[in-house]
């Protein structure tokens, strides 16, 4: 098998003051998982950093940062306070390209929800609400760790 760059994409559980969280249903138009219910997130871009001023006179921090603020502003109008790391995924798209996807979770700050073509529906869920929903796989277990840490 050939060894292949990877993208890099970052996703955000964003739970709301009453610990319900924000899914959001994919378009049936997106290659991977079509139809079905996630979270908000998606791909690096280099104009994320590139556009900005660099940290150090060779770098830029907080990328991944800067691209999922930016994801889940146009995905679903919201800002979300503190990101806080909660594990990292690889998985390889329909069309062999390997993705490591590095999953987020934060308190939503401000906005109403508003969704762009990627989604067709959102919906605020308790844990126990989000097992009715046909969600990537995977994603019931991160809504549960952020749960059990939201709980602490």
């Amino acid at each position: 098998m050939e060894t292949k760059l990877h993208r890099i994409t970052s996703t955000a559980i964003i739970y709301n003051e009453e610990h319900k969280y924000l899914l959001l249903k994919r378009s049936k138009d997106k290659k991977a998982f079509p139809g079905m219910w996630t979270v908000p997130g998606g791909g690096l871009e280099t104009d994320d950093y590139t556009n900005t001023k660099k940290t150090t006179n060779d770098h830029w921090y907080f990328a991944i940062e800067k691209s999922l603020r930016r994801e889940i502003k146009e995905e679903s109008n919201l800002e979300v306070g503190k990101l806080t790391y909660l594990l990292d995924i690889a998985f390889i798209l329909p069309n062999g390209i390997p993705v490591i996807i590095l999953s987020y979770y934060a308190p939503h700050e401000s906005g109403e929800v508003a969704l762009d073509e990627e989604s067709v529906d959102h919906a605020w869920v308790t844990l126990e609400e989000a097992k009715e929903y046909n969600l990537i796989e995977g994603i019931y277990d991160e809504l549960e760790m952020v749960d059990e840490i939201l709980k602490k």
